[in-house]
């Protein structure tokens, strides 16, 4: 789960702070996300009524491509591309919060059921996965745009 939430974690406002964003409603937080890990981005975008997320860049892309899935725990979902990759998805809520699920971290292959987004007054997006009620990591993700 480590790297979801780093791709999650595999993104300072530049369009406004953070409390102006999170009056403008739940496409305040739709845009590129750096997750502060590896040069990874994601990009959360609106998918019907939810907010969605996936890969848009790391440093391991950069480098190929054609970067693989592999740490995948499923076998099956390790020829997967990165590039793309919805890393979250489901996401309701806003117009500071949302929650939803699931989560997954290609960096690691860890995954979490649930989560929340949440759209901080300084402009950074908290981003909270838990495998169970107890067990939950968080990471903090800055704007690109």
């Amino acid at each position: 789960m480590r790297k979801a939430l780093i791709a999650l974690s595999c993104v300072a406002a530049v369009s406004g702070g953070g409390a102006a964003a999170a009056s403008q409603g739940s496409g305040a937080i739709a845009g590129l996300w750096s997750t502060g890990s590896n040069g990874g981005q994601v990009e959360l975008y609106r998918c019907g009524a939810s907010i969605c997320g996936k890969v848009a860049d790391a440093a391991p892309l950069r480098a190929n491509p054609d970067h693989r899935d592999v740490r995948n725990p499923d076998r099956k979902l390790r020829e997967r591309r990165l590039k793309g990759l919805v890393v979250l998805q489901g996401f309701e809520g806003g117009p500071a919060e949302w929650k939803g699920g699931p989560l997954y971290d290609p960096e690691s292959g860890d995954g979490a059921a649930t989560g929340t987004l949440t759209l901080r007054a300084d402009g950074k997006l908290e981003v909270k996965g838990c495998k169970a009620a107890i067990f939950c990591r968080t990471k903090l993700w800055t704007r690109v745009r």
